[in-house]
């Protein structure tokens, strides 16, 4: 979702929160590995089945036999920033990257819906999953992390409070697409501001649909499902950190749960700040190993 249609805030400077001593800067973001010439990395176009279509998403596979670990990227509403230096990084840390396109967003056939980005995700769980498929991709299908940016965020967190199976959640910047009251007028400009790329829809019917299903859309009651695995909230100034802190904190009163919360003085699409979000992102994975 776009700065421009969230709550107003007092921006902070965002260079002195954003950065990150050199000393400190994990290598795989900026050194490549060494070359593996029996498994050099690559990347896999995939075609997953999900609603009756085929949703369209890239592998980027590392270096080395496998199997290996799983990072599953969401991207948001529409999804302009999809998060591909994250996945590189990762990548060169050694995880399976996976970035895919909910139905009816960037070329995935098919309708656009908020309930479908659910259905989505968990059939891209399920394929991944799968014996065949995480063979070919050299996939480690019990060590899958799940992570989403903005609307991505919600569909991470619906998913993850109902998913036993995962490694961890990321939520960047998330965005709870539940719980959502006022007038449709303020909904539908909000998604008018938010659907290039997106197909079968209009601002009317993803406005209509968020409002019908406010509390089945909600991230809040299944909350403590998020504590079976742990748990990255990464928050920005763009309006979102109030909900994504209290979703955090909500699973942080489970017994056992791992939660880790950090907020970072940037924009919603963390553009002062890539190289930090890549180094909270990468030290919280390289803490599941």
């Amino acid at each position: 979702m776009r700065l421009t249609m969230l709550a107003a805030l007092a921006l902070l400077p965002a260079a002195a929160a954003a950065h990150v001593p050199p000393a400190q800067i994990r290598p795989a973001i900026y050194t490549d590995p060494p070359h593996d010439r029996a498994h050099p990395p690559g990347m896999q176009v995939l075609h997953i089945p999900s609603g009756g279509v085929a949703i369209n998403g890239v592998a980027y596979t590392p270096a080395g036999a496998g199997p290996h670990p799983v990072l599953l990227l969401l991207h948001g509403l529409p999804g302009n920033e999809k998060n591909l230096d994250l996945a590189q990084a990762a990548r060169r840390a050694g995880w399976l990257a996976v970035t895919v396109n909910y139905r009816g967003s960037w070329g995935s056939p098919g309708r656009f819906s908020f309930a479908g980005n659910l259905d989505d995700a968990r059939a891209v769980l399920a394929w991944l999953r799968d014996p065949a498929n995480a063979a070919r991709l050299g996939a480690d299908p019990k060590r899958i992390v799940l992570a989403g940016h903005s609307m991505g965020g919600w569909v991470a967190a619906m998913t993850a409070e109902r998913d036993p199976g995962l490694a961890g959640t990321i939520l960047l910047s998330a965005a709870n697409m539940g719980g959502r009251a006022g007038p449709r007028a303020e909904a539908v400009a909000l998604m008018a501001d938010n659907m290039e790329a997106l197909a079968g829809v209009t601002a009317e019917t993803m406005a209509d649909e968020v409002l019908a299903h406010a509390a089945a859309f909600d991230w809040t009651p299944g909350a403590a499902g998020l504590a079976r695995a742990p748990l990255l909230v990464l928050t920005s100034d763009d309006g979102l950190a109030p909900a994504a802190d209290a979703l955090a904190a909500q699973v942080a009163r489970v017994p056992g749960a791992k939660v880790s919360n950090v907020h970072v003085a940037t924009d919603h699409g963390w553009s002062g700040a890539r190289i930090r979000l890549e180094q909270e992102v990468l030290g919280w994975l390289d803490g599941l190993r």
